[in-house]
């Protein structure tokens, strides 16, 4: 059976309902820099789950600045993405073939009743195997690190399962289908429907509707004290890709508290650090002139040869001047410096 759209298919017009309560705002062969523009004009699937703190790119704040444009217009390109993106069509196929059905782009959607309630569809299914077969509904693909195959074991993960569920709410469909890629080669497929996650419907709107409220009316969110601080600091790199200046912090305390608190971190982590040290000493003292030990018969230290390539760069430049400019390079980073005086004003 042919798993892709009818041959002669043409994208629908901008405006038209393509699903039972979805419009379409962009289709899905539109140029990507359009696409990136317009999905800024509401909250998609990927949003949410950035908005709930279970996204492992975003959180509420990086939303907020991404839709009200303080994050320059980009799409993800890392490798992960790449290749997710890459792998898209194929698994798209293969649920189809698998499940003897059609199934066919469609492109950026808008909740007609709500504007600003958006996502885009991996795949519309054009003939459901569940039931008659004549069930609206669509399919998710991802592709996942074979690591993260312990979040799909007694269902979709949980981004995902927020994914498609603001899908359907969207798009006004009863259920929706995941289709996921673990690995290269662990192919596994999910049904999620509406009605097993009434109440989560409910949260996720009402989510969406406070973060896209606070987005108009301009108030950054204030996160939980918990959010994940790589993310927090990746987005401030991207706010801030060049700084220049000097800010008087005089009556901003929570910062100079942050200051306290990372003194106190580092002391943490050099005492921590030292502690270490002086245990594998007391290790290798106790291992004398062996490479392992054993208690009762059983592995319980040793010390294992690693290697790993280093470069001589010094020589490199000396023997091999032009090999050295073409592959050398020198990467500016920034260093968060703290004053001596403030070091010691914090421990006296």
């Amino acid at each position: 059976m042919t798993t892709a759209a009818p041959a002669g298919h043409t994208s629908p017009a901008a405006g038209r309902r393509v699903t039972p309560t979805g419009r379409l705002i962009l289709p899905a062969d539109a140029d990507r820099a359009k696409w990136l523009t317009a999905r800024r004009s509401g909250i998609g699937s990927s949003d949410i789950a950035a908005i709930l703190g279970i996204s492992r790119y975003g959180n509420a704040l990086s939303v907020y600045h991404d839709k009200t444009g303080g994050l320059p217009l980009e799409s993800d390109d890392s490798e992960p993405a790449l290749w997710g993106r890459a792998f898209e069509e194929t698994v798209a196929r293969e649920w189809a073939r698998r499940n003897r059905s059609y199934v066919r782009r469609v492109g950026l959607v808008a909740n007609i009743d709500r504007p600003w309630q958006m996502c885009t569809l991996d795949r519309r299914v054009l003939e459901c195997p569940l039931a008659d077969g004549h069930e609206k509904c669509a399919v998710e693909i991802k592709c996942r690190d074979k690591m993260k195959a312990s979040q799909f074991r007694a269902g979709v993960a949980d981004d995902v399962l927020v994914q498609t569920l603001w899908q359907a709410d969207t798009c006004g469909y009863d259920h929706m289908h995941a289709a996921v890629l673990i690995g290269g080669n662990d192919y596994r497929q999910y049904v999620i429907r509406v009605r097993d996650h009434a109440q989560l419907v409910d949260d996720l709107r009402a989510a969406g509707e406070r973060a896209w409220q606070q987005i108009t009316e301009r108030r950054p969110p204030v996160l939980a004290a918990d959010a994940d601080p790589d993310v927090l600091l990746d987005l401030y790199d991207r706010l801030h890709p060049e700084r220049d200046g000097v800010v008087d912090i005089t009556r901003d305390v929570d910062t100079q508290d942050a200051v306290g608190d990372y003194l106190d971190a580092h002391q943490d982590v050099v005492a921590a650090e030292k502690r270490k040290k002086a245990a594998k000493a007391r290790i290798l003292a106790g291992l004398g002139g062996a490479e392992a030990a054993t208690v009762l018969d059983r592995p319980f230290v040793s010390l294992d040869e690693q290697s790993r390539e280093h470069c001589d760069v010094k020589r490199l430049a000396e023997r091999w001047p032009d090999a050295y400019a073409d592959c050398v390079e020198d990467r500016v980073s920034r260093r968060l410096t703290i004053p001596r005086s403030v070091r010691e004003e914090h421990t006296a």
